[in-house]
């Protein structure tokens, strides 16, 4: 029979041999789910989000936070803008990697004429922007005609939001110059300002939204619809408004605000963008974590929990970045 010292040194080689072969399996493990055993891809990347207390701003941080996991080597970059418009710009001219930005605001960018939009590639479709018109509950106005003569946030200069606010405002007869106050506000700003400085704002997100979910849980506002009519002249608008659609905000996006009811509203696809030179094997794996990450960034962000592979691809009016394209095929049924 063994003695007590030498049980004691036979269990331990038996905890370095556990643990020698556990290490072995976990190093198989990570060969088998990274693509062709391949080690991760490093570097620098720098991602542009959007203004603060918005959806972009807060999927960019959540999204870092995943890229980590998966590319513990790559340093991840995030710089605030004024939304969509900034951003298209950013990444066409270099000043940034990757983005995301809304279909409508890609595609006036595109059809502007500069030399640099032949750069700009797809990554994949994430989910859909609703147009939040928003005033005080007491507010007499009803309808998008109704902000004739009063003071209104449309959005910053750069932003998807002013893009689409303006368009909206000229499908109502109204002159975004002459016919109302216009105040650059975005969502940072322009909720604590509503009836006060402000009669109204528009804001376009992913729902909910933190900058309105916040203030919906201490103080009232409401919704002004933008109904199928009004969506049908902008879409006579031509050019970038093929990407707008009629759709209604649904009821759980502010409950408490929405008391069970939908908000009839604009729609707009947004897009995750980077440019033609951006590597390959970098984009693949990035897309990777893009889609596999979806219920763990849609636990926070919501919007993004309609992230999926299978409209993932449609990036219209950009082609998918070769990167990208290469993941989808992988993951091909």
């Amino acid at each position: 029979m063994a003695s007590a010292p030498t049980r004691i040194r036979l269990r331990r080689r038996h905890v370095l041999r556990g643990g020698a072969a556990g290490a072995v399996a976990l190093g198989l493990l990570l060969w088998w789910v990274l693509p062709l055993g391949e080690a991760p891809p490093s570097g620098t990347i720098t991602f542009s989000t959007g203004t603060r207390a918005g959806v972009y701003q807060e999927y960019g941080e959540l999204l870092r936070k995943e890229l980590a996991k998966d590319m513990p080597r790559l340093e991840v970059r995030l710089l605030t803008s004024d939304g969509s418009q900034e951003n298209v710009e950013r990444v066409a001219t270099g000043k940034a990697d990757f983005t995301i930005a809304a279909a409508d605001a890609v595609d006036t960018f595109r059809i502007g004429g500069k030399p640099v939009q032949s750069r700009l590639r797809g990554v994949a479709r994430l989910y859909d922007d609703y147009v939040q018109l928003v005033v005080p509950p007491d507010s007499d106005i009803r309808s998008v005609a109704d902000l004739k003569g009063k003071r209104v946030a449309i959005g910053l200069p750069n932003s998807g939001v002013r893009l689409i606010a303006t368009r909206v405002l000229e499908a109502a007869g109204i002159d975004p110059e002459k016919d109302i106050t216009p105040r650059s506000d975005g969502i940072d700003t322009g909720p604590g300002r509503l009836g006060k400085e402000l009669d109204a704002f528009f804001w376009s997100s992913g729902v909910p939204t933190d900058g309105l979910a916040k203030i919906a849980e201490t103080s009232s506002f409401r919704f002004v619809p933008i109904d199928a009519r009004l969506v049908a002249k902008v879409h006579a608008q031509g050019d970038a408004a093929q990407f707008y659609r009629a759709t209604n905000m649904p009821e759980s996006a502010y409950p408490t605000v929405q008391n069970g009811d939908t908000v009839p509203t604009i729609a707009v696809s947004n897009l995750l963008i980077t440019r033609k030179d951006m590597d390959p094997r970098l984009t693949e794996w990035l897309t990777r974590t893009v889609i596999r990450s979806r219920d763990r960034i849609g636990d926070q962000v919501h919007s993004a929990q309609l992230v999926d592979v299978r409209t993932a691809i449609y990036t219209d009016p950009l082609d998918l970045h070769e990167g990208a394209r290469g993941y989808y095929r992988s993951v091909k049924p």
